[in-house]
C-alpha cells in the first residue's frame, strides 16, 4: 500500500496552487469545477513522484473544526534527501518571503527538519 494523495481544504485555491507550483516544482492538473456544489480542485504532482496533493475549495467552507468542510490539516512532510538540502531550501524559501516556523534541527524523534508556513497558515515540514 501507499498514499495516493492528501487533500487540503482552502479558501485561497489559486494562491495555494501558485505557492506549491512556485516553491516545490510540482505540476497542476486542470481545474475541476462542479457547478452544482461549487466544489473546485487541483491535483498537484511532485517531480519526484510519490503521493499527490489535492487542493480543494467550495463556497460553504468554514474554519470551524467541527464542520464537515473545514480548512487545513495537521502537517505534511516533504523529503529533500539530506541535511544540507534542508538547510539550503529553508534559506531559499526565507529569501522569497516564506515564513520559517522552525529552523533546521534534529528533533527528539530523530528527524532532521525545518518547518515553513504556506499562505493558509498550514505547516509543512522539510525533512531528510
Amino acid at each position: 500500500m501507499k498514499i495516493e494523495h492528501l487533500a487540503v481544504w482552502t479558501k485561497q485555491l489559486e494562491l495555494m496552487r501558485d505557492f506549491y507550483l512556485d516553491h516545490f516544482a510540482c505540476s497542476a492538473s486542470s481545474k475541476y469545477h462542479n457547478p452544482t456544489s461549487g466544489f473546485s480542485s487541483y491535483f498537484l504532482t511532485f517531480s519526484s513522484g510519490g503521493a499527490r496533493m489535492e487542493l480543494m475549495t467550495r463556497p460553504d467552507l468554514t474554519t470551524d473544526f467541527e464542520d464537515k468542510f473545514c480548512c487545513g490539516y495537521a502537517h505534511f512532510a516533504i523529503s529533500l534527501g539530506n541535511e544540507e538540502r534542508v538547510r539550503e531550501f529553508t534559506e531559499t524559501l526565507r529569501r522569497k518571503g516564506v515564513v520559517v516556523k522552525a529552523e533546521p534541527r534534529r528533533t527528539g524523534d530523530g528527524y532532521y527538519e525545518s518547518a515553513i508556513i504556506d499562505p493558509d497558515g498550514n505547516l509543512i515540514e522539510l525533512t531528510t
